[in-house]
């Protein structure tokens, strides 16, 4: 059931909770056909950068019909703002050496923060490093980003719901929208 949400911003539909459920089963039959070799021995790792992805990820993960593990990395560089701060703060305890990572974002805009974090995640030397997100933005784009697993592309306007927030508000939205200024 979803929740009735007291905003005081106004939101612009963009995707409904439909089409997002559509667009994350067809990218978790595209991730189980390309790492269709993973084992129980061997499962993809999805490394899920907090917050936004995670409503995502576990959407995704259940789509998912290869051996998988999830571990979770906090990266940001908003705060409280709608811009970037140009500084990116990640915290993790991962061990990913010889192993398929696939990151999973909830949106790449600047290209900043996942250029940052894919840089010190192939310090740690996985087998493999992919990147799917949710949304892309390619209009905000200040650093090259290429991921191999995109939901939908998306103006260069604030997005919230599905995960994604503003200050911390409409994470819950089971949709998304743009927030209107």
């Amino acid at each position: 059931m979803a929740k009735e949400h007291k905003q005081s911003s106004a939101i612009t539909p963009l995707f409904s909770a439909e089409a997002i459920e559509n667009r994350i089963r067809e990218i978790g039959t595209e991730i189980s056909l390309d790492f269709a070799s993973a084992t129980t021995e061997s499962p993809l790792l999805l490394i899920v950068v907090l917050k936004g992805a995670f409503i995502f990820a576990a959407d995704l993960l259940r789509t998912i019909t290869i051996p998988c593990i999830v571990d979770f990395i906090h990266a940001s560089s908003y705060g409280s703002r709608k811009i970037s701060s140009g500084n990116v703060t990640i915290k993790h305890n991962l061990a990913i050496e010889g192993r398929d990572i696939l990151l999973v974002e909830d949106i790449v805009d600047t290209g900043l923060t996942i250029q940052q974090v894919t840089a010190e995640l192939m310090t740690m030397k996985p087998a493999s490093l992919s990147i799917c997100t949710l949304l892309d933005k390619p209009e905000a784009r200040k650093h090259p980003v290429v991921a191999r697993y995109t939901g939908f592309i998306v103006p260069n306007a604030f997005i919230v719901g599905y995960g994604i927030d503003f200050n911390e508000q409409y994470r819950g939205l089971p949709s998304l929208g743009v927030l209107d200024s």
